[in-house]
């Protein structure tokens, strides 16, 4: 299925992308990092083969833009983010901004000048593996990253703020610190983001690609902590003890709970425990567990539910603390809202579908994505997803070209119908 130059020339920068980020068992692609930049490079390079207009905003996003008829008009932005998670994937976020010079190479070789221009984005510091703080590149271009985050954020292998990053990398912290915006909402018809499926839906319905409907919004709290007290495992009796670890099962026992009870009463909800530790340095067999380190992610289509249960966990730490006289800190947390797709854009990936005789099932997104944060800025947006085998954030994500063919032609479908 896969034909067509563009496509060869997608295939080939993936697989080069996969082997010059390599870290075995995957790759990694560090936000403001080494095989961050690696990535961007090559999707410049692309971008200058087809004689693309480049720019780079005060936060490092990418911006390759085939120019239109009436560059008044607002523009059509495709795009994706394009670090990876420590030894994960290769497709994911990659595989979107390919996706979008891939329908740009289309246009040049068919000689298509589109309405308005057309620009594909590639977008930096998404995976919040790297700094506690979602949606980096995304929300600083448009203005509403807080400046604070700049001197709070650290990246976890490095110790050096996002400020320290930023700035080694070329790139403009105090243009983040003053608020400028480098992309208008106003200035943007639509934005469309084609990105692997993270979940196997897709794989077990047996079809390639499906149109994204809406996105999950999440609270993430990245330094939960319980304090007890350290004391001998075999002389002090039940009644005496401040286990700090009995006291973080409890809570992650209540943890998911919540979830059963808001599922079975038909609520949308997904709730992770992602780390859960005690200190290596200072606890032994021996020892009654005086500190336990914990993260915490909990997830809906719904933002009532989410604050809901945000209170609701923070009773719950409060409970537990009185009850076992310790204390459980959940500290600071990070929220990035749901988003809804747009509904004329999704009508018309549907009547491309059909045309094309494409089987794009409509679902929902778990995880979340930068589109989300275009979409909170009042652009129009639309998502693709591709097939994607063995889950995502994993070294074993497997994306056929076959697939993302499939996909890309129904990209192709709804870019002729909203340039022409």
């Amino acid at each position: 299925m896969a034909d067509g130059p563009e496509l060869a020339r997608a295939d080939g920068l993936l697989t080069e992308l996969r082997g010059r980020t390599a870290d075995p068992p995957g790759v990694s692609r560090a936000s403001y990092g080494e095989g961050e930049q690696i990535a961007h490079d090559m999707a410049r390079a692309w971008a200058e083969e087809l004689g693309l207009e480049i720019a780079r905003d005060f936060a490092g996003n990418l911006y390759m833009t085939l120019p239109g008829r009436e560059r008044a008009r607002p523009r059509l932005m495709m795009g994706s983010h394009m670090d990876a998670v420590p030894h994960g994937g290769n497709y994911d976020g990659a595989a979107g901004v390919v996706a979008g010079l891939s329908a740009l190479h289309r246009m040049r070789r068919l000689g298509v000048t589109p309405r308005m221009d057309v620009t594909v984005m590639a977008i930096r510091a998404e995976e919040v593996s790297w700094f506690p703080a979602p949606y980096i590149g995304s929300r600083a271009a448009f203005g509403i990253l807080p400046a604070e985050v700049l001197d709070t954020v650290v990246r976890f292998d490095t110790g050096r703020t996002l400020g320290a990053h930023l700035a080694e990398g070329g790139h403009d912290p105090e243009a983040i610190r003053a608020g400028r915006r480098y992309l208008d909402p106003a200035g943007i018809g639509a934005y469309v983001e084609v990105h692997i499926e993270q979940g196997p839906h897709l794989v077990k319905s047996g079809q390639r690609c499906a149109i994204v409907t809406r996105i999950r919004g999440n609270y993430r709290y990245k330094h939960c902590r319980v304090l007890g007290e350290y004391a001998h495992a075999g002389a002090v009796p039940r009644a005496d003890r401040r286990d700090a670890l009995l006291a973080a099962v409890e809570f992650a026992s209540g943890l998911d709970g919540m979830w059963a009870r808001r599922e079975a009463a038909g609520e949308d909800l997904v709730c992770t425990v992602g780390q859960f530790y005690t200190d290596p340095a200072v606890h032994t067999i021996t020892k009654i567990p005086g500190e336990v380190r914990f993260t915490m992610d909990f997830r809906s289509y719904d933002e009532a539910v989410l604050a809901d249960c945000h209170a609701e966990l923070e009773r719950l730490a409060e409970r537990i603390a009185r009850a076992r006289a310790v204390s459980v800190e959940l500290g600071e947390h990070t929220h990035a809202p749901a988003a809804a797709m747009d509904d004329g854009l999704i009508a018309g990936l549907r009547r491309a579908a059909q045309r094309l005789g494409i089987e794009a099932p409509e679902m929902a997104s778990g995880a979340g994505h930068d589109c989300a944060v275009f979409a909170s800025q009042g652009v129009p947006c639309a998502m693709l997803f591709i097939r994607n085998y063995h889950s995502s954030h994993n070294p074993k994500e497997e994306m056929t070209i076959d697939d993302f063919a499939e996909t890309a032609r129904l990209l192709y479908a709804m870019l002729d119908e909203l340039v022409a």
